[in-house]
């Protein structure tokens, strides 16, 4: 019997255990995954039960979406959130009309242009610093400057200016992971068939990343409609509806949280619940329509 032989056997066991020890390292990754998947998905449930069973008493008052607050004594039933849901919609539409035109050149700028540049690495520093910045900082900062330097009186307006930035810094940062992960090969046969370089970026970068970065764009604005911080430095709550950004308190939904959170009474609890519910809607109507623009783009883009 020749060497060759007999070693056929030693290397095919030897083979078989190597491939038991990977399925079975396997199998644990598996498991220690979906276990932390479960973990994590225990307390967001959690939450979600809580916010539906205690605020949806309050939602499905026929009044909840056509009436305000004003008026209305703290202990008595009723009343509704549509000045609130009016004001947080326009400070976020204003705070986004802001935002997305800036947050998209920023990273168009680097992406594209910066490359090492000192300006480029600058501008990555200062975006990084805003990423942390927290939102009662955000306001501090606008109010010494619109209020107490300018002489601008308290308004939503201020209010979307310091949510401007807690959002940009998440829209450059998504649409910056977009625009890297479009191919350069798009890029370079763009710029072979003699198209400038602003061209290619307005016609093949930007639509093929787009998808993405609406998506980004939409977790930005859901994560700046919640803030509370800014609503109380720089406007104040207000039980009726204000249409005016530039004067006035205003109602909005976090505002509405923290004032009902002052009263003891079961109709203060609906109330707050109630709110913090309709807040979670809003936001899951935003991101669902985020999912949506995401395909119907991808699917004009190919």
């Amino acid at each position: 019997m020749s060497t060759g032989t007999l070693n056929r056997p030693v290397k095919r066991a030897t083979f078989e255990g190597l491939n038991t020890r990977r399925r079975v390292k396997n199998t644990a990754a598996t498991v220690l995954v979906s276990l932390s998947v479960v973990i994590a998905l225990v307390p967001l449930g959690w939450v979600l039960y809580t916010v539906i069973a205690k605020g949806l008493p309050a939602i499905v008052s026929p009044t909840w979406f056509t009436h305000s607050l004003s008026g209305l004594a703290a202990a008595s039933p009723g009343g509704g959130v549509y000045h609130a849901i009016v004001g947080t919609v326009m400070q976020g539409a204003v705070c986004a009309a802001i935002s997305i035109p800036l947050g998209l050149l920023v990273a168009v700028y680097l992406v594209e242009y910066a490359g090492t540049s000192k300006l480029g690495r600058l501008t990555t520093f200062m975006v990084d610093i805003l990423s942390g910045v927290p939102s009662i900082v955000a306001a501090l900062f606008i109010y010494a400057l619109w209020v107490a330097t300018f002489g601008f009186p308290k308004s939503a307006l201020a209010v979307s200016l310091s949510l401007v930035l807690l959002m940009v810094p998440v829209v450059v940062r998504s649409t910056e992971e977009m625009l890297r992960i479009v191919p350069q090969d798009l890029r370079e046969a763009s710029y072979a068939l003699g198209v400038p370089k602003w061209k290619t970026i307005l016609r093949i970068v930007i639509p093929t990343a787009l998808p993405g970065t609406i998506t980004g764009v939409m977790l930005a604005l859901a994560r700046v409609m919640g803030e509370t911080a800014p609503l109380l430095i720089l406007v104040g709550y207000a039980p009726f509806i204000n249409f005016n950004m530039f004067g006035g308190e205003m109602g909005s939904l976090p505002g509405v949280m923290v004032d009902q959170m002052n009263n003891p009474t079961q109709a203060g609890s609906d109330r707050t619940w109630g709110a913090a519910l309709t807040l979670i809607l809003i936001i899951a109507v935003l991101n669902i329509a985020a999912k949506l623009i995401a395909r119907l783009s991808s699917v004009k883009s190919r």
